[in-house]
């Protein structure tokens, strides 16, 4: 990993969370600006942490393969609420997406998480996802901790009913994005994967040579 030897946990609380004014604009600004931030969960005493490396910009109303594209719903409500809060959803019976609404309220819109790389707490996040880490792992297998929507909301302990309408932008939170200073190099946009509206939309985004992303390395 780039970060991990590096990020120690006097700098991870340091870091500063991201305000909802990062959030209340459009979907594609923030995903691009998201990546290269830290998504924090607090596990009693202990932190997790995850750099993101790869997300999808959802743009509700206009785009036929967001969950708002046809209006409000039960389930898709914390879309149209407050910039700033996780919408979490439970896809194909088997795992959880985590996305962070944007816009003002009435829009919908959103950005969805694809693929982070563990910098701290990588054993515990391990140890969630059911994986034996080697006593020196690489990134092959660590990529396999949080690289891909399920995994990372796996490896963090995300579900729809812990987490969905969590408030990302405040200090009281157990879940929240910060800031530690990280840029990435470069970004690459590409063509979202596994939609079939809308499917040619390059609203797919990630590190360039990142090797946490998920299928293919991009860039």
């Amino acid at each position: 990993m780039n970060d991990s030897a590096s990020l120690t946990l006097s700098a991870l609380r340091a870091a500063p969370v991201l305000p909802r004014e990062f959030f209340n604009r459009d979907p594609v600004t923030i995903a691009r600006e998201l990546l290269g931030k830290l998504l924090i969960r607090r596990v009693g005493r202990k932190l997790l942490a995850g750099r993101v490396v790869e997300d999808e910009a959802y743009l509700g109303a206009n785009d036929p393969a967001a969950h708002a594209y046809t209006g409000r719903t039960a389930r898709n409500a914390v879309l149209f609420g407050p910039p700033g809060h996780a919408y979490v959803y439970f896809i194909y019976g088997n795992h959880y997406c985590f996305n962070v609404s944007c816009m003002p309220e009435g829009y919908g819109e959103g950005v969805l998480f694809r693929a982070l790389e563990p910098v701290f707490g990588v054993e515990q996040m391990a140890l969630a996802r059911d994986l034996e880490l080697p006593d020196s792992p690489h990134a092959n297998q660590l990529r396999l901790i949080s690289s891909g929507p399920g995994r990372l909301s796996e490896a963090f302990g995300i579900t729809r009913m812990r987490d969905n309408a969590k408030d990302l932008t405040s200090a009281k939170s157990d879940l929240w994005l910060a800031d530690d200073g990280f840029r990435p190099g470069r970004i690459v946009a590409t063509p979202r994967i596994g939609v079939t509206k809308a499917a040619e939309r390059p609203l797919r985004f990630a590190i360039a040579g990142n090797g946490f992303v998920s299928g293919r390395r991009e860039g």
